[in-house]
């Protein structure tokens, strides 16, 4: 399968995965010819990439971390969690708060399993989702990519399920910004960004009444903005005063943002959000917890067509775990013209050669897989 974007799709290519909708409904299916229709359609839910089935991407497979219907009931419990809380703004129910945080423990403990039991590099881009709330999307994602650190960084089960729950939990804060003020598409003002900033405290305020968390998960949802130079909010406090959860949710947070559709601005490419991540690597975001990410998290998936600093094209076929930068990846094109045969290149043996862009509307002409 080959990841392409949206706007290169043409009548009569095949979707490699199904399109779902955050109740697991899918809107697109994998396997059928796709129609003028259906390319406005993935367009209209702001879609930017999908894979395909074609003979350049030939026994090129793309592997989930956790299954779509762990993701699905996440979502669900993530969003039911969040909104007992919007619901009752003048009062909130800790009872209710405090039964929800018990079934997202059990959310943990199912994906913790599925996340260890899967030893490929975590693969973003490979579960096609449309969703009706960014918010609730941006928890379980954030969630995915701190265990994924925890488990690189070698947290003890224990660290990783109260880090996993800290991750979920890290935004509930924002149920008691004012909702045109978290959904406004445009660029806020001065005092709304400071009402934004208040989800920081809200969310501590919350989490460190409840019985079913440890307070180091309130203090998760409370320091994911400070920044170790002490740039950041709530309070700025620096280096060794944040919590070593904080800090890996810290980068997931901004990784996962960076890498997300919104409203007001386009998704960067998990290389690009990376680049970002390191020009703030220790003076923003701790070092350590950069490198774990980068080692457990594939930034460029299988599929993708890249550019080479020689000139040369080609997909990604395979990842090399604790350099993945330097995938394998199956030459298509070489001084601007198709190859006959198409040939692997290991990046991680090849070190004069690298990475340099990346292709979504690449359209081979002739190229067949022999």
């Amino acid at each position: 399968m080959r990841l392409i974007s949206t706007r290169a799709l043409k009548p009569g290519m095949v979707l490699a995965t199904t399109v779902y909708n955050m109740r697991g409904q899918a809107l697109i299916h994998d396997n059928v010819p796709i129609t003028e229709r259906m390319i406005y359609r993935l367009q209209e839910l702001s879609i930017q990439y999908v894979y395909i089935e074609d003979s350049l991407s030939s026994g090129i497979h793309v592997k989930g971390t956790v299954s779509s219907k762990v993701r699905q009931e996440a979502v669900q419990n993530i969003e039911m969690a969040f909104n007992q809380l919007s619901a009752s703004k003048e009062k909130p129910s800790l009872l209710m708060i405090e039964d929800s945080a018990t079934q997202l423990k059990q959310v943990i403990d199912v994906v913790l399993s599925e996340v260890k039991a899967n030893h490929d590099l975590l693969t973003i881009l490979t579960d096609v989702f449309t969703y009706d709330s960014y918010i609730f999307h941006h928890s379980f994602n954030v969630t995915l990519y701190t265990l994924s650190i925890g488990l690189e960084l070698k947290l003890s089960q224990k660290q990783l399920e109260q880090l996993g729950v800290g991750a979920i939990l890290h935004d509930i804060g924002k149920m008691l910004v004012p909702e045109e003020i978290l959904l406004k598409p445009g660029k806020l003002t001065e005092d709304e960004f400071c009402e934004i900033k208040k989800h920081s405290e809200h969310g501590f305020e919350i989490l460190r009444q409840l019985h079913s968390v440890s307070l180091i998960i309130a203090h998760c949802a409370y320091q994911h903005h400070e920044r170790l130079d002490g740039s950041g909010y709530p309070r700025g406090i620096k280096g060794e005063d944040i919590h070593p959860f904080a800090k890996i949710i810290a980068v997931a947070d901004v990784f996962d943002a960076m890498t997300s559709n919104r409203v007001y601005r386009k998704a960067m490419l998990p290389h690009q959000a990376l680049e970002v991540l390191y020009a703030g690597s220790g003076s923003l975001f701790d070092s350590q917890v950069i490198e774990a990410f980068r080692s457990s998290v594939a930034m460029y998936p299988n599929g993708m067509i890249v550019e080479l600093n020689d000139g040369r094209k080609g997909i990604v076929t395979d990842q090399n775990r604790g350099v993945t930068d330097r995938p394998v990846i199956r030459i298509i094109e070489e001084d601007g013209e198709e190859s006959d045969v198409p040939y692997p290149l290991d990046l991680s043996k090849e070190l004069d050669k690298m990475i340099t862009g990346f292709d979504p509307d690449y359209e081979p002409q002739s190229l067949k897989i022999k």
